[in-house]
């Protein structure tokens, strides 16, 4: 891969090349696309959707708005860092081609800010509820209607390929989405596959898919504009990842780590005492123990404790990013940045404590059980109305339905397009948005 090619300013349509040395400074085409993404609709919607705990009524929790701005603020320094040094390796990006090192910030700020976009409500509960209504649930008979790419791309129901969508979707008087930057887009992408083959393998491109079947040739078009190293066989279409979507899961699985933790001191899921000694641990040779010790509240102690561990890793990643940068572009690197931390032990701790007295505790698994019972409700009632209208065998109690729907979620050409497009509806609805849905129909609400 060369960086020339993935550090592209082209959006879906253009007719002419983009061409870094000729944009405007004062407000570059990277920074458009964060602008586009946060005045959009679905990244609003972010405020309402769980990042820990479902539902949660009090200030101290984290949603996905908040943990989305937050790995974006990180996603920014990492990249700024990474093409600080980039440029100094390769001049001819600056010289002959006019990138800076704040285009990498850019670039990666954007495709962290869209990185959860996609997300269901409820938290990672949501994709399974999806998923679990057409592999175990009513939504299983749609089986026979499908090809077996259609149907995984369903019980597999993948945030990271609705995020895809949600970005590249036309609509009527809307050719290609919000129309980004093929390099943001390509950041954002961190797992360039489609949902079959389902295979094990130690890449970690691997592990989930990036696009759903109705956004292949969108996808197709991204990956080769980028210079992405194909990687399927026969009819399989899969890619290499775009080198900075390296620092966009490292931007997240940075913040998930230290500030999921945080969350679960402030809930007291995590005893304050037991909870400092694992963050000390990761900022030991940072730590300047007269100012710590000068610090009276607990808001304070955490706060300075956090700073210091997100820096550390912040460097760290950067580190690890440029060792192996060539094994990168070559698509040889098959690991996450973090894997390769040389805070990896304290990090793992970390994450052991908070799938245990957070991930796992009690309020989680409840409100998460909720939330599966809401979303598997509506998929039932939805899907049935809509697959009822498009056979034309609606009846009144459907058409009323879908009344509640807007009217491009679900018609479509095919039964695919219509279930595609009705769960792309309820992933997208809000934590607050579905439960109320959820008591309109069941008559909640009237009583």
């Amino acid at each position: 891969m060369k960086w020339e090619e993935l550090l592209s300013l082209k959006r879906y349509g253009d007719t002419h090349k983009r061409l870094r040395r000729e944009q405007d400074e004062t407000r570059l085409g990277f920074e458009v696309d964060y602008d586009r993404i946060i005045f959009s609709s679905a990244f609003r919607s972010l405020q309402d959707k769980t990042q820990v705990i479902p539902l949660s009524k009090t200030d101290f929790v984290h949603t996905r708005l908040t943990h989305s701005l937050e790995v974006s603020v990180v996603g920014r320094s990492l990249g700024r860092m990474v093409g600080k040094k980039l440029l100094t390796k390769y001049p001819y990006l600056k010289e002959v081609h006019g990138y800076r090192f704040n285009d990498f910030g850019a670039i990666v700020a954007a495709a962290a800010l869209a990185h959860d976009i996609g997300n269901p409500p409820f938290g990672h509960s949501g994709e399974k509820a999806i998923g679990n209504f057409f592999k175990n649930g009513v939504g299983k008979q749609y089986r026979k209607v499908l090809s077996d790419k259609e149907y995984q791309d369903l019980v597999d129901f993948e945030g990271n390929a609705n995020g895809f969508r949600i970005l590249t979707q036309s609509r009527k008087g809307i050719d290609g989405g919000i129309r980004l930057s093929y390099a943001t887009l390509g950041a954002f992408m961190k797992y360039p596959k489609e949902s079959l083959p389902k295979k094990p393998s130690n890449r970690i491109a691997d592990k989930k898919f990036g696009f759903f079947q109705s956004e292949k040739e969108k996808f197709s078009d991204v990956a080769q504009s980028l210079g992405l190293v194909a990687t399927g066989t026969g009819e399989s279409i899969s890619f290499s990842r775009h080198p900075l979507a390296f620092l966009v899961e490292a931007a997240d699985d940075i913040c998930y780590t230290i500030i999921d933790f945080e969350d679960g001191i402030n809930l007291g899921l995590i005893d304050e005492d037991y909870a400092l000694e694992y963050l000390i641990k990761l900022v030991r040779k940072k730590i300047n123990t007269q100012k710590y010790s000068a610090l009276d509240t607990r808001e304070d102690r955490l706060g300075y404790l956090r700073a210091l561990a997100i820096s550390a890793l912040i460097e760290d990643a950067c580190r690890v990013f440029i060792e192996n940068e060539e094994a990168i572009l070559e698509g040889n690197f098959h690991q996450s940045l973090m894997d390769h931390s040389a805070y990896k032990a304290q990090v793992s701790d970390i994450i052991k404590i908070s799938v245990e007295r957070i991930y796992q505790s009690d309020e989680v698994v409840q409100k998460e059980i909720a939330g599966f019972r809401i979303l598997k409700t509506l998929l039932e009632t939805f899907t049935e109305a809509a697959m009822h209208r498009f056979t034309g065998n609606a009846d009144h109690y459907h058409k009323l339905v879908l009344k509640l729907i807007p009217e491009h979620y679900y018609t479509g050409d095919n039964e695919y397009d219509v279930l595609l497009g009705v769960s792309q509806y309820v992933a997208g609805l809000t934590d607050g948005n579905a439960l109320n849905l959820f008591n309109r129909i069941n008559g909640s609400a009237l009583i």
